[in-house]
């Protein structure tokens, strides 16, 4: 289900599908975080693909209703959390290793994006960020960068610190 509201912008199957591969092994087990969820498909997802459980983040009421249908019909109640909040401050407020995994998706053309990606790279609340953008939105340099057509994914990890010899 998705809301009847221009600003929202369900992550493509292609492109959700095409993600989902590419961090396969980030996913079993994970507790996963999805910023501006909208529709919840990118967490649902992982969800179908072995996370442990996803906590969502939307305001817009809209979404909300949106996302909460989907939690429903998708049967996923138990492994889910729905926080009626601002992202920003949200992500902001997390401690280091909050999540496994974050999906962050805002409005495309909005700086929201990169005050996410601050506070990440401030406090590492996830192991691993997975960022939907427009393509050629100028972004710190991720770990990984995938394109499909007008859609970018910005993939970012904790560095590993070497080991000591």
């Amino acid at each position: 289900m998705s809301p009847n509201d221009f600003r929202v912008r369900p992550t493509a199957e292609m492109v959700r599908a095409q993600v989902m591969a590419r961090i396969s092994a980030d996913i079993p087990d994970a507790s996963v975080l999805d910023l501006f969820a909208g529709t919840g498909a990118l967490g649902l997802e992982a969800i179908s693909r072995g996370a442990r459980r996803c906590d969502f983040v939307e305001n817009r009421p809209a979404s909300l209703h949106a996302l909460k249908a989907n939690i429903v019909l998708l049967g996923q109640k138990g492994f889910t959390r729905l926080f009626k909040k601002d992202a920003l401050p949200f992500a902001a407020a997390l401690g280091p290793g909050s999540y496994d995994l974050t999906f962050v998706d805002p409005p495309y053309g909005s700086r929201m994006l990169d005050r996410v990606i601050d506070s990440w790279q401030a406090t590492h609340f996830s192991r691993v960020l997975v960022a939907e953008h427009a393509t050629g939105h100028v972004l710190p340099a991720p770990s990984e960068r995938w394109t499909f057509d007008d859609t970018e994914i910005s993939v970012y990890r904790i560095p590993v610190s070497p080991v000591p010899s």
